[in-house]
């Protein structure tokens, strides 16, 4: 097997309804890599999935695959494969049947298709499950069983559509690992959408965040977690806290913003001018209590809730009525204070950036992963 690149070129869908799932977008993918779209329900990341396939036609641009144009092409003249959240096995069909279903087509005889299934399922760890029926296997055997059919027909690209949402969260991280193993050892390119931050994070070698039709930033999971290139993708990536308000200076690649909790400082890497509303974003975990450490945005707060996490301690402050979010870790190092006693918190500069006011994401992600 061998993985195929994937560019789309100006791609838009536009719907007979008149609603543009998927604003112009252009591109890139590179073959063998594991490349994740990530964005809310509704943003269009599924809409380009199926565009990939076959199963819509792009309004306006076109998809390559391998330097190939697909246009015309229907989903079984593509050298991709498709795996959708209810896998849809047969039922009736034993594991190996299952594995082996679209090798029938192909003309391959009887013993070299169960020959094929069986060294399948032997990538997917399931050697010894062949002659069960998928009713007897577990979540993650019948996730591994709809992976091992799809690469039954030898795709270039495998695009997988949010396939671990029905699992609990322990078998998708395990799950995680393996679609891993397995894009590697076969050097497939996945496609991979998720709604789901820390799956893109984990898995990929990177990842496109859209929101609305539109691709925000493409990267590796540490650019767009550190170096988020707009508010949405800082907001919808990671936990982070938010200061909007309006530059006031500048200073060697840094802005001073006036904010509701005063005047802050911080990275600049938009290149802000003063008087433009902005929106300072700080993580959880570069905020502190200002302990003979000398912060350079500092402020008064009171602790609200303090949530244990096992190795770390998530601490809901608030400050002058705002919210902020600090992650610690668990070592017993930081005195946490006592609730609605006033302590100084801060963080510094260099740890915090400064991004054009936006779209932020508003859905909070424990109501995203529980969808």
């Amino acid at each position: 097997m061998h993985g195929m690149d994937v560019r789309l070129d100006g791609v838009s869908i536009t719907y007979p309804n008149g609603f543009t799932a998927v604003q112009p977008t252009n591109l890139e993918i590179a073959a063998g890599e594991f490349f994740s779209i990530l964005g809310p329900s509704g943003c269009g990341k599924t809409t380009i999935l199926r565009a990939v396939s076959g199963f819509v036609e792009p309004t306006q641009g076109r998809i390559l695959i391998g330097g190939d144009d697909q246009r015309g092409r229907g989903p079984n003249d593509r050298p991709t494969a498709l795996i959708f959240q209810n896998l849809a096995l047969f039922p009736l069909m034993t594991v190996r049947e299952n594995v082996a279903f679209g090798l029938e087509a192909r003309g391959m005889s009887k013993r070299d298709r169960v020959q094929k299934a069986d060294e399948l399922l032997s990538l997917v760890a399931l050697r010894d499950q062949g002659d069960k029926k998928p009713t007897e296997l577990s979540g993650g055997q019948k996730q591994r069983v709809a992976i091992a059919r799809a690469l039954a027909v030898e795709p270039s690209v495998l695009l997988l559509d949010e396939p671990l949402s029905a699992l609990d969260l322990k078998l998708r991280q395990h799950m995680r690992a393996e679609l891993r193993a397995i894009q590697r050892q076969t050097g497939v390119t996945f496609i991979y959408i998720t709604h789901d931050q820390g799956e893109a994070l984990t898995m990929s070698d990177r990842i496109a965040v859209m929101n609305e039709g539109r691709i925000e930033q493409v990267g590796t999971g540490d650019e767009i977690y550190s170096h988020p290139a707009t508010s949405f993708a800082a907001s919808f990536v990671g936990e982070v806290n938010q200061f909007p308000g309006k530059i006031t200076a500048l200073e060697d690649g840094m802005a001073y913003i006036d904010t509701g909790l005063g005047q802050m400082f911080a990275r600049n890497p938009r290149g802000l001018k003063p008087g433009d509303s902005a929106i300072l974003f700080v993580r959880p975990e570069n905020v502190g209590f200002e302990q003979g450490s000398t912060f350079d945005n500092q402020m008064n707060a009171t602790l609200e809730r303090r949530d244990l996490e096992g190795a770390f301690i998530n601490l809901q402050m608030r400050s002058h009525g705002a919210p902020v979010g600090m992650h610690l870790s668990n070592t017993g190092a930081h005195p946490i204070p006592a609730p609605d006693n006033e302590t100084r918190i801060g963080f510094s500069a260099a740890s915090a950036f400064i991004l054009p006011e936006g779209p932020v994401a508003q859905t909070g992600h424990e109501e995203l992963a529980a969808q």
